[in-house]
């Protein structure tokens, strides 16, 4: 098979197109003939040298695939009702980014009706992270708050629909007025330019005074002390990376007196029982809500796979509004 590989750490030039084995799932996987991959920064991070893959996993990156059932576990499959070419998309710890992936069949999805291969492809890394954090830990509810940092990124369009689906209020912030724009067209209250103004008086304004419940935090470092400041009384930040830094200093008063929580997750290393809860939550209570187009795919560009180094150096570049991907049919 074709595949993308990391021949050294590196820029995203290091990303070379070669041939591997044909990969066999095993019990409880599928074999899936992938159309396209979706992109994510964890991707970008095994690039650098930075996010090591569990143990047994390809060395491959690529978290999520969108294609048709090419082989499996046959009583497995039965059981998911599964067959063979059915569309499916899956969240996978890693070799995404070739022409063949082994899938387990508990994180297997059926493409929602009426999407595309590549829309299905931007889907589950982003869907199950935000489900992950803001629903199942930070404990989400209809008509609270959601801060989510970064509303323009892959996770940031799915965590805004998403909220606003299950009848949450979303504040966003981002670094553009033109990215602001593009979140309030997907639904969000209100976006804030955080190069131009002070999120924190900028929530507080907002909410009058009362704070939001739940903060996605995609930056960590000195903002956690900040999004305590936002937060309302028993409100919860969910720490998903760490691209402001590692280190913060916090009043631990407040977090004291107005009851609040951190919590830090990660998704690939969790086992496949955790996932699978996740998958089950995601396609009983998520994927009617796609195929009824209350929530849709927001894919800021497609490119064939053996441009992955170009998609890399988008992604990097923080231009882009929603999810890049990988078309291994060109």
């Amino acid at each position: 098979m074709r595949a993308i590989e990391i021949t050294a750490f590196g820029a995203p030039e290091v990303l070379r197109e070669t041939t591997r084995p044909d990969p066999a799932p095993g019990p409880g996987e599928l074999l899936i003939r992938v159309a396209a991959s979706g992109i994510n920064r964890p991707d970008v991070l095994q690039r650098k040298g930075l996010y090591p893959m569990p143990p047994g996993v390809s060395d491959l990156p690529g978290l999520e695939v969108a294609g048709v059932v090419a082989g499996g576990d046959a009583t497995a499959l039965k059981a998911a009702g599964l067959a063979l070419g059915d569309r499916v998309c899956a969240l996978v710890a890693g070799g995404g980014y070739a022409e063949l992936c082994v899938a387990p069949i508990a994180q297997t999805l059926p493409v929602p009706a009426g999407l595309s291969d590549i829309e299905a492809a931007s889907l589950p890394e982003t869907f199950f992270t935000v489900w992950q954090n803001v629903f199942h830990i930070a404990g989400l509810q209809a008509g609270e708050w959601l801060l989510v940092q970064g509303g323009s990124s892959g996770i940031g369009v799915t965590a805004v629909q998403l909220a606003k689906a299950l009848g949450a209020q979303v504040i966003v912030t981002a670094g553009s007025d033109e990215k602001c724009a593009a979140c309030v067209a997907l639904g969000a209250d209100h976006a804030i330019n955080y190069r131009t103004q002070d999120f924190v008086a900028e929530v507080q304004r907002i909410t009058e005074q009362r704070g939001v419940d739940v903060v996605l935090d995609m930056v960590a470092g000195d903002y956690i002390a900040r999004e305590l400041e936002c937060l309302a009384a028993d409100g919860r930040i969910a720490v998903i990376a760490v691209q402001g830094g590692t280190k913060s200093a916090l009043d631990v008063g407040a977090l004291l007196r107005k009851r609040l929580s951190i919590v830090g997750s990660t998704l690939r290393p969790r086992s496949l029982a955790y996932k699978a809860v996740l998958a089950t939550a995601l396609r009983e209570k998520v994927w009617p809500l796609i195929e009824a187009g209350r929530i849709e795919p927001v894919v800021h560009q497609v490119f064939p796979a053996t441009q992955a180094a170009a998609a890399h150096a988008l992604m990097e570049s923080s231009t882009h509004v929603g999810k890049i991907v990988l078309d291994w049919r060109t």
